[in-house]
């Protein structure tokens, strides 16, 4: 089994309101994984940034980041993507939105892996998505 990591969390390790510590609490010794659209949300993050302090921290918190396993994006995750935002269309739930939210689960999804997020409402009409909330104690 592994984990893969939502975007909020590595952001909040980023700015020191949670530890990997605090992380490891809920992925014990399972290995842990990064996704493309992670990078993307943190790169958009970075970039965004005014202060070059705070750019220099989140670009060397990314690169930090990029070393951990990547799950590559290949055709299966664009089938399970497909499949995902089809549901949510015909229940008329927005996907519009969320389309690294839905890249991320899809990747979760086809590695049987289970998602750690804060933001569990993300994510939580998702079908076949095993999701871990991130509660601190």
């Amino acid at each position: 089994m592994g984990f893969v990591i939502d975007t909020c969390i590595w952001v909040d390790v980023e700015r020191g309101k949670i530890s990997p510590m605090d992380v490891e609490v809920f992925t014990g010794q399972d290995p842990v994984f990064i996704t493309p659209a992670t990078i993307a949300e943190l790169t958009v993050g970075m970039e965004m940034s005014k202060d070059e302090t705070i750019r220099r921290k989140r670009q060397a918190a990314l690169n930090r980041l990029k070393k951990k396993p990547m799950l590559i994006i290949d055709e299966i995750t664009g089938d399970i993507f497909g499949r995902i935002a089809h549901g949510l269309l015909i229940s008329s739930k927005s996907h519009k939105h969320r389309i690294n939210d839905i890249w991320i689960a899809s990747l979760t999804i086809q590695h049987d892996f289970k998602l750690l997020s804060r933001n569990v409402r993300d994510f939580s009409d998702i079908e076949g998505l095993q999701l871990v909330e991130f509660k601190t104690f």
